[in-house]
């Protein structure tokens, strides 16, 4: 249901919350069930008391004390007495279950033609028809207070009652947080985890089962770790061992006679040498670099100077940044994804054609764009071209590379908490956005 809250926590809570409401109520209603018959019976015996003992009372005395007697009864107890009436308006017996008991009861006692009334002449009171001797005229109505009926609810009562739920509730509320709060933790490390970061272990305290999943948790990050570090290792010996023999065959290039063929060879070998930086790049592109505030307009201005003494035409605009103008990035990690963007830019839109880098800076997250006036990507083919060692060799993949450049960038982008978006260019080309999360957390690896 949307009116739900979506946390575990209140979700929990506030069915507890209901059950408890609800069993309050059910123990109520079974306490009314069960109390009804002991309070009819009392009830019907006051009745039966009060009408034998104004009968006792009003035969005994002399017929002109009668009227003083009245008078005492109705004084000190308040019971009035009235002579019962053919046209008497009296109002019928409400429904109620308890009422209709004490009727019963009464009758058993007092007769068959015994009526009960809460309303007689407009006057409310409980009124019980009751007969002084064996004449037809002998018809009475004997009125007692409502009061006697009427059950009188302490507010006492009901201050002990609150107080008692909140309390229930309270309790209900510290045991569903306490259930939580490991959950709340997990869901912490796990994106972590996804950041492409080592979280902090996880405490394996409390219950069996949430225990468990902190075990099971924990050596699945610690295997992560240990996977991501055992591939580092044998990207660092790949590249040292082929970089090695590598250098050999650029010296023994350089003594080749023939001019054409160390060119062709130089360029093998060059190309080589920056296929296994890739590789060691995407080995690094997830951790070992901590995060900094570092002002990332100035780094981009930076980078495009760079590539302008190099003799390409790349052109950046300062944009307006928020106050402080740093954000929280790994400032290496980020300058070879910004490096791979524009290289793939310059390769497949020629060099000849100046590439745009700009930035924009929002509230929760700044935006570093590429753009080109390349041949572009096909919509189809955009989240393909981003995994390892995936090339599209009619248009932007890096062809004569391992295929690892734009899998390196997106990785850089998650490890920031944002996006890498390969965007279609007004005017024909292709816009390469890269998202960061300013207040995110980024994922660090200790």
């Amino acid at each position: 249901m949307k009116l739900l809250p979506r946390a575990l926590l209140w979700r929990t809570f506030l069915l507890l919350a209901v059950l408890m409401l609800i069993s309050v109520a059910a123990w109520f209603a079974i306490f009314r069930a069960y109390e009804r018959e002991p309070r009819a019976r009392q009830l019907a015996q006051t009745l039966v008391s009060v009408a034998n003992l104004t009968r006792a009372a009003l035969v005994s005395a002399r017929v002109e004390s009668r009227r003083e007697l009245l008078r005492e009864l109705s004084d000190r107890e308040g019971i009035h007495i009235y002579p019962a009436e053919a046209d008497d308006r009296i109002e019928p017996l409400p429904d109620r279950p308890l009422l209709l008991r004490v009727e019963e009861l009464v009758r058993e006692q007092l007769g068959p033609r015994t009526r009960l009334s809460l309303e007689r002449e407009g006057e409310r009171a409980l009124f019980l028809n009751f007969r002084i001797d064996d004449s037809e005229e002998g018809d009475y109505w004997l009125a007692l207070p409502r009061e006697r009926i009427e059950r009188v609810f302490p507010l006492g009562w009901l201050g002990w009652g609150v107080a008692a739920l909140l309390l229930s509730l309270g309790g209900a509320w510290l045991i569903v947080f306490r259930i939580t709060r490991p959950l709340k933790a997990l869901q912490q490390a796990a994106r972590e985890v996804g950041a492409g970061g080592t979280p902090a272990r996880l405490d394996e305290g409390g219950p069996t089962e949430l225990a468990t999943v902190a075990h099971a948790f924990n050596q699945m990050s610690a295997d992560l770790a240990q996977i991501d570090q055992d591939r580092a290792l044998i990207l660092a010996g790949i590249s040292h061992d082929l970089r090695t023999p590598l250098t050999r065959l650029r010296m023994g290039i350089e003594m080749a006679a023939d001019e054409s063929l160390r060119e062709g060879m130089t360029a093998d070998v060059e190309e080589m040498d920056k296929t296994i930086g890739q590789f060691l790049d995407f080995a690094r592109s997830e951790g070992g670099e901590a995060p900094q505030d570092v002002d990332l307009a100035a780094m981009l201005a930076e980078i495009a100077g760079q590539y302008r003494r190099r003799g390409f035409a790349v052109d950046f605009a300062p944009p307006a940044l928020p106050a402080s103008g740093a954000v929280p990035i790994r400032p290496q990690a980020l300058r070879r994804a910004i490096n791979n963007l524009i290289d793939n830019a310059l390769r497949h839109a020629g060099s000849d054609k100046p590439v745009e880098l700009t930035m924009t800076a929002g509230a929760r997250e700044v935006a570093v764009e590429v753009r080109d006036r390349g041949p572009g990507i096909p919509a189809e083919d955009v989240e393909r071209i981003k995994r390892p060692f995936v090339r599209l060799e009619s248009a932007r993949s890096n062809t004569a590379g391992a295929g690892l450049g734009l899998a390196i960038v997106e990785r850089v982008a998650r490890s920031h908490g944002g996006t890498l978006e390969l965007l279609p260019r007004e005017g024909g080309g292709l816009v390469a956005r890269l998202s960061l999360s300013v207040h995110g957390p980024i994922a660090h690896k200790p």
